[in-house]
């Protein structure tokens, strides 16, 4: 049977950035409706890291990244749960020279971004974290960057939304979108049918699918992050570890369980479908263990994997549809969304109300691939 829904904003996909969004709108009073295939947080909010990190991140994404940060200290009033947020640190670590002059372009660049940077050279090094491995030379450190739970972050923010108003419809997948005079006509694979002025596409590792109902062309790949835990262990490891290049991360929870990754796993979009793969698991676990040596031989618990979206220029697409009035992209997060996804609410809130934000987002643009297009046509 059909089901028709008015709302003022329709939202496609449930991770933390579409669930923060429509608790947003509801705060500001716009009538909200949210469609997500699966359950809320199931994807690329639910399956990654947990890394809430601004150090590492290109440049033009740090004005983001701290608008986030802020909305991170204030999930326990926004949505009744902390989602385990630990101001951590974060301490990316530098293996060689080369690896040591990227850490101090990044941090004296950072500086003009309001992100402030500590450096540890070798001697530093040792002295301060003498738990380190022997082949780590240096690093830096972000202090109030941390860690979250990435299995509670994006339920809480739907319950949070549920209870403003928000009308969440897990298991409801889009099948088809229209558009006329009036807005924006969705159909799903329940019979429900929504109209809505506005429409906020978050649909994350599908988002390209998306923008390919309104003739845009994204380049979106998929990533399929290798991740795993172990048991309980002594508490060793005291910052959110990182490494120039990014192919092992390290974080220990206030339970004693290590929380690492690094490599990828397999997927299929299609199918919904993602699973670690052992070679990625033992490339991890020896760099971890590099890294940290009193992590050998410790007891893996879990291994999994999940589906992400990444661009080929490793930063997301953000901001208005070129071919299409009321749409709004958020897509791509490129495996470090899961920090943005708070403030992304907001800014998503803006741009479908206010039609701006003054959270600069033109690098963001969909336009960057609009060449593409032209040379595919």
């Amino acid at each position: 049977m059909s089901v028709k829904l008015d709302a003022d904003v329709a939202i496609i996909g449930g991770g933390t950035a579409g669930c923060s969004a429509a608790l947003h709108l509801r705060g500001r009073g716009a009538t909200v409706a949210l469609l997500e295939a699966r359950l809320c947080g199931s994807q690329a909010s639910g399956v990654n890291y947990g890394g809430v990190r601004r150090q590492g991140r290109a440049f033009v994404e740090l004005p983001l990244a701290s608008r986030s940060r802020a909305v991170w200290e204030r999930l326990p009033a926004l949505i009744g749960h902390d989602g385990e947020f630990a101001v951590s640190g974060h301490l990316k670590l530098a293996r060689d020279e080369a690896e040591m002059a990227e850490l101090e372009a990044w941090v004296a660049g950072a500086r003009d971004y309001g992100v402030a940077g500590e450096l540890f050279g070798r001697n530093a090094i040792r002295a301060r974290y003498p738990w380190l491995g022997p082949k780590i030379i240096g690093a830096s450190l972000v202090a109030d960057d941390g860690h979250a739970n990435p299995r509670l972050v994006a339920p809480h923010f739907a319950r949070a939304a549920r209870r403003a108003g928000a009308d969440i419809r897990e298991g409801t997948k889009v099948v088809g979108i229209g558009r006329d005079a009036a807005g924006f006509a969705v159909e799903t694979n329940t019979g429900l049918s929504v109209r809505a002025r506005t429409l906020i596409n978050v649909a994350g590792a599908w988002g390209h699918e998306i923008a390919a109902m309104f003739g845009e062309h994204a380049p979106e790949e998929l990533m399929t992050p290798n991740l795993c835990v172990t048991e309980p262990l002594p508490l060793a490891v005291e910052h959110n570890l990182g490494v120039v290049g990014g192919n092992v991360y390290i974080r220990q929870i206030s339970r004693g369980n290590v929380v690492f990754g690094g490599g990828s796993g397999m997927g299929d979009s299609g199918q919904v479908r993602a699973r670690p793969l052992p070679p990625s698991t033992a490339a991890a676990i020896a760099r971890a263990v590099e890294a940290v040596p009193a992590l050998r031989g410790a007891r893996l618990i879990r291994t999994w994997s999940g589906l992400e979206g990444a661009m080929p220029d490793g930063i997301p697409v953000i901001g208005p549809s070129r071919t299409t009035p009321g749409l709004v992209h958020a897509f791509g997060f490129s495996g470090h969304g899961f920090q943005l996804g708070p403030g992304m609410g907001e800014i998503l809130a803006e741009l479908a109300l206010d039609g701006r934000t003054a959270t600069p987002i033109e690098a963001f643009s969909i336009n960057r691939f609009a060449a593409v297009d032209a040379a595919a046509h």
